[in-house]
């Protein structure tokens, strides 16, 4: 007979769970065989004492089966989803996912919310006026069939153990561990009724794991896991060192997708996306290698295919696909700040964190969970790294409605730059690349 307290102990003294008492623990949660503070200490125990991937793999498996795995065999086509794991600027999603989906791949994707320094597809989406994130699977389902792609919130019947021990791991600061991370992320993916998924792990100051050696662990877990359970995975390792495009908020950075949708967004934003999306498409199989999947994406740009396929989608969640043709109609700020520069020289450094943080004090991020959030503010970045910048430019524009954290967020995002008089390289946007197939 299986006992809460001994597999706590097991834990504790560094042994190996089976999958048995993983199973056990992880049922326990609904049926109510395991109190919140037994699965509190195994949480802690796993922080202290890790897991092994096959511990990892059958985590993500049982928390998986706690809810519904969704069919989508009814569904022709390819289901090719993509998951970050966070990042300052980083609305990928919007634009990969209407690429990908013009260039045949079915792309279901459950996304997630900003929290503290990182932004969240959801609260993106929300800033387009009707846009709905939460609906039933069987939407989720029709949805998927008549665009091509859906864009939603997790439901009640995905993973519900993970909702569950995402709280306690927030509650009890034992979020920071590979194992957790994984089976967390791993089994919400898994329960979409996907066969395959592409991973954007960040690295550098702004990532939720900074260290490059923990987030190449990150991937190598999560690919390894995905593998265990039958499903081809790719990850790459990309930077966080700065912001991701020009734009950092919620509607602002709906208006840089549309303009990556035309091909008119910034360098490495636009890079990224295509890599991405091509990366959907060749573990689809609709493409023979990542030069000819990279090609089929950015023709889905030249033809306007994609962004056909994004308001399309748009106005099937209930939103307004008018913003596509007149972003106008996305909410406003009331107000403008110029930021000023009073150095002259080339930006060697701009810190994403500080700039993530400092537009969650002005409304366009989450300090907790239930906080409030504004659409309509947040900042455009005029330099970057490697640009050169003289006394007195615009670096960027605030974009503002409560100016009560204003003065705080500018000396921020001011001390979030640094310069030097030397010429500045600009290092790559993807670091590595890890591929999991189904042997």
């Amino acid at each position: 007979m299986v006992r809460a307290v001994d597999v706590i102990r097991k834990k504790r003294e560094g042994e190996a769970l089976s999958t048995a008492e993983i199973n056990w623990m992880v049922e326990g949660i609904a049926n109510g065989a395991v109190a919140d503070y037994q699965w509190s200490a195994l949480l802690m125990a796993i922080v202290l004492k890790g897991m092994n991937r096959s511990e990892t793999a059958a985590l993500t498996d049982a928390m998986m089966r706690s809810g519904d795995i969704v069919d989508l065999s009814a569904i022709p086509g390819p289901k090719i989803d993509k998951h970050s794991t966070g990042g300052v600027g980083d609305k990928t999603s919007l634009i990969i996912a209407p690429i990908a989906a013009a260039a045949g791949v079915m792309v279901p994707m459950v996304s997630g919310r900003g929290l503290g320094h990182t932004g969240g597809t959801l609260d993106k989406l929300e800033s387009i006026p009707g846009f709905c994130v939460d609906v039933t699977l069987d939407r989720y389902r029709e949805i998927l069939a008549e665009t091509g792609l859906v864009l939603i919130g997790q439901t009640k019947e995905i993973a519900p153990a993970d909702k569950f021990l995402y709280a306690l791991r927030d509650a009890t600061s034992t979020v920071e561990s590979i194992p957790l991370i994984s089976a967390s992320i791993m089994s919400k993916k898994l329960a979409e009724g996907i066969d395959g998924l592409v991973l954007d792990v960040k690295t550098g100051s702004g990532a939720f794991l900074p260290d490059l050696e923990d987030s190449m662990l990150l991937a190598e877990t999560m690919c390894d896991v995905g593998h265990k359970m039958g499903k081809k995975i790719v990850a790459l390792i990309t930077r966080m060192d700065q912001p991701l495009g020009r734009a950092v908020g919620n509607a602002v950075e709906v208006v840089e997708s549309l303009e990556c949708l035309r091909g008119q967004g910034p360098d490495d934003l636009m890079g990224l996306s295509i890599e991405l999306a091509a990366e959907m498409v060749l573990l689809a199989g609709l493409a023979k290698s990542i030069e000819e999947a990279r090609g089929a994406c950015e023709r889905t740009i030249e033809d306007g295919s994609a962004l056909e396929r994004l308001r399309r989608l748009i106005a099937a969640q209930g939103g307004d696909p008018r913003i596509v043709d007149d972003p106008g109609l996305l909410p406003q700020p009331k107000r403008t700040i110029e930021l000023k520069s009073d150095r002259v020289g080339r930006v060697s450094k701009l810190d994403s964190r500080p700039i993530g943080v400092a537009t969650m004090l002005l409304g366009a991020g989450r300090a907790k969970v239930d906080s409030r959030i504004d659409p309509a503010v947040g900042v455009i970045l005029h330099k970057k790294v490697g640009d050169l910048v003289d006394l007195g430019e615009s670096l960027c524009t605030i974009l503002v409605n409560d100016e009560a954290e204003l003065e705080r967020a500018s000396e921020m995002i001011a001390d979030a730059y640094h310069f030097s008089a030397d010429r500045v390289d600009v290092p790559t946007t993807i670091v590595d690349r890890l591929v999991a197939g189904v042997d």
